[in-house]
């Protein structure tokens, strides 16, 4: 963009994926573009792009290439110039970006627990021994077989809706959702309950959405500059440093929380063998301000704890 705002005949393009999820996302990014520059509706336009993650649904994300699925053709519209910025879930989000773009803004963090999710059962306790529970998330997957070995865990890809017709059609008795996601769709109502993430660590920048943009776009980075949340950029930090010191993708079970205490950022991690049959987790508390050091540091002091193999995924 040259000029300093955009307007309804030279639009802010917001590219974004097409599931109703990620539609909300980019609507809240629009919303809070127009009411922080008193901006009206037509001065942005949302751009859908179809991306490798959303077109292949019959095979697990391990199998078809981990996190860049849901990244990789926005960030090439991005670059080309096609949109001016890309809204993204920040937990789909790999950990280092293509040359040229950037990622520093952060809209303020959602619920960042799990939604149990589940037409049969209350609670994961009160699931009867051998029921199926849907999931694609290999964490997800792994913490499951940890605290109950007797359920059997099956292949669950799609949207929120999509994922609630495979349960109403006895595809699998539960799944679980995050559920930002669900407060976002207006459909907190769906959970049965929230896992607490004392019970059940959340993915590393679950709740958050980033908006990325070109590195050199310097009116873009003056527009955003108002709605990007601080508090939440601090936590991602440790989170999103802690995941790249583990060298996380899809193919490894990781959890990870930052939270905010005072002045201070008070860090948590887990990292699971993809069978569920063992985890190993920690804690970091430190400065704000070295909220990427600890990420590191907790990574490499669980890394030091694993024997050899501890991801190799045996399933």
């Amino acid at each position: 963009m040259s000029d300093p705002l955009p307007s309804p005949a030279k639009p802010l393009r917001i590219g974004t994926r097409g599931s109703p999820l990620a539609l909300a996302q980019a609507q809240e990014t629009r919303d809070r573009l127009m009411a922080a520059h008193g901006l009206p509706e037509a001065a942005f336009e949302i751009v859908v792009i179809k991306v490798t993650g959303d077109q292949i649904q019959d095979k697990a994300l391990r199998e078809i290439g981990g996190k860049g699925l849901f990244t990789r053709e926005i960030e090439e519209a991005l670059l080309s110039g096609a949109i001016d910025i890309a809204v993204h879930s920040m937990k789909d989000m790999p950990t280092v970006q293509p040359a040229g773009l950037l990622l520093d803004c952060f809209l303020p963090r959602e619920d960042v627990r799990d939604a149990f999710v589940s037409p049969a059962a209350a609670r994961l306790a009160d699931l009867p021994a051998g029921a199926k529970v849907g999931s694609s998330s290999l964490r997800r997957r792994a913490q499951l077989k940890l605290r109950r070995p007797d359920l059997e865990v099956v292949e669950f890809r799609g949207n929120v809706q999509t994922r609630m017709r495979k349960l109403e059609d006895g595809v699998a008795a539960a799944t679980f959702l995050a559920m930002a996601g669900l407060n976002r769709l207006g459909l907190a109502g769906v959970a049965r309950s929230a896992i607490a993430p004392e019970e059940m660590l959340p993915a590393v920048a679950q709740g958050a959405i980033g908006v990325e943009r070109r590195s050199a776009d310097v009116a873009v980075a003056a527009l955003l500059e108002p709605i990007s949340d601080r508090p939440t950029a601090e936590r991602l930090a440790a989170e999103r440093a802690f995941l790249a010191g583990l060298d996380g993708s899809c193919e490894t079970p990781i959890a990870g929380l930052a939270l905010r205490e005072g002045g201070a950022i008070w860090l948590r991690g887990e990292i699971l063998r993809p069978d569920g049959s063992e985890a190993i987790a920690g804690e970091a508390r430190g400065p704000v301000s070295e909220a990427a050091a600890l990420g590191r540091d907790l990574a490499a002091r669980l890394l030091a704890q694993a024997p050899k193999g501890f991801f190799d995924w045996k399933g």
